[in-house]
């Protein structure tokens, strides 16, 4: 019985605990994302053009918001952390904590666990949602502010293969192709056909065009016809074309791993795929080793002083450790620095610092 007694009050402080903090962390995770996105937005009135009107930017910041939820977890977590326990804090309730014979490893526990399923959710949504909603967005976009052709369009994308050069205005996840413009050059880089498909989608094993319109060139003149649809062998697969296409921050963490392995099997340098393959493995870590400051910063030098100080100490850490990160994932690139070692380096070193002053305050 007396241990029961002592599980109920535990249990109770725990889940006190866990909903100050994890409701202060939604609350800055609301406000940092609704800044971003009135940002963006701001931002995306530049690229207004053809048919990405003005609407059209707020729908594609709206398709991006799991992208910046799950960016911006780590710096939520660290001033969430500081708010909520610093709201602890102030009303003595840390004290009295303290004073009934909860250790600091004890309070440091209550505030893990819950931090620990924000890291699930934010794995989830970076391996499952974020990739699709960003090529998504990113595809959607590129349509609508081009042409109808590689020559209208002022964005899409461009890729050779042998004697063909192709050029798609959007590619969608999943297999679809539109703006599908193709030339075709002999051996001495001789124009003998060009094709303009309005849609492709890959059933199977080929690419499959629709409404589209082929020019073949001869020394006679031209010759022009169209077709509803035809097949299209190509070498090029959904997946491939994803991983040339989009930024490897929008891939999957399974398929960063595969494309790394695969451009180093073939002696390519892979350094920036391999750069956001940690960056999301070892998010995990970087949350936890902000949290850790958080902590520590309540239970040390920021315990008594205002809530506001408290958030500008945290947005100042936050943008510290982001510049960080910043300056090295590209030094790792031109001066050749391991990934993993400029992606762990942060956040071990605030980990550390961390533990040094909950040590101190223990």
């Amino acid at each position: 019985m007396a241990l029961l007694s002592n599980y109920l009050p535990m249990k109770q402080l725990s889940r006190y605990v866990t909903t100050s903090v994890l409701g202060s962390i939604a609350m800055v995770l609301l406000v940092i994302v609704s800044l971003d996105a009135i940002g963006a937005v701001m931002d995306g009135t530049g690229d207004i053009e053809n048919d990405f009107t003005f609407l059209q930017v707020m729908i594609y910041v709206a398709i991006t918001i799991p992208g910046r939820i799950y960016e911006n977890i780590p710096m939520a977590s660290l001033i969430g952390c500081l708010i909520g326990l610093g709201v602890l804090a102030n009303n003595s309730e840390l004290v009295v904590m303290r004073s009934a014979g909860v250790s600091v490893l004890r309070i440091v526990w209550f505030v893990i666990r819950p931090i620990l399923w924000l890291i699930l959710a934010g794995a989830l949504l970076g391996e499952y949602v974020v990739p699709y909603s960003d090529q998504y967005a990113d595809s959607r976009r590129m349509l609508l502010s081009g042409g109808k052709s590689a020559q209208e369009s002022g964005s899409g994308f461009w890729n050779k293969e042998g004697n063909d050069f192709m050029h798609f205005n959007a590619v969608y996840p999943g297999g679809v192709l539109f703006g599908v413009t193709r030339f075709r050059f002999d051996e001495s880089h001789k124009l003998l056909q060009s094709s303009f498909a309005e849609r492709a989608t890959f059933q199977g094993e080929n690419w499959l065009e629709e409404r589209g319109v082929v020019t073949d060139f001869h020394d006679e003149g031209t010759e022009v016809s169209e077709f509803v649809t035809r097949e299209w062998e190509t070498n090029l697969s959904p997946e491939l074309l994803n991983l040339i296409v989009f930024p490897p921050d929008s891939l999957p963490i399974g398929s960063l791993y595969n494309y790394s392995e695969y451009l180093q099997e073939q002696g390519q340098d892979s350094s920036k795929y391999e750069l956001a393959f940690w960056g999301k493995a070892l998010q995990p870590l970087t949350i936890i080793s902000l949290v850790l400051i958080a902590i520590s910063f309540v239970f040390g030098p920021l315990r008594e002083v205002t809530m506001g100080y408290r958030i500008f100490a945290g947005v100042l850490v936050g943008l510290v450790f982001r510049t960080l990160q910043d300056l090295l994932g590209p030094a790792s690139i031109v001066y050749g620095i391991p990934p993993l070692l400029s992606v762990i380096t942060p956040a071990l070193i605030c980990a550390l610092i961390g533990l040094w002053m909950l040590r101190r305050a223990a």
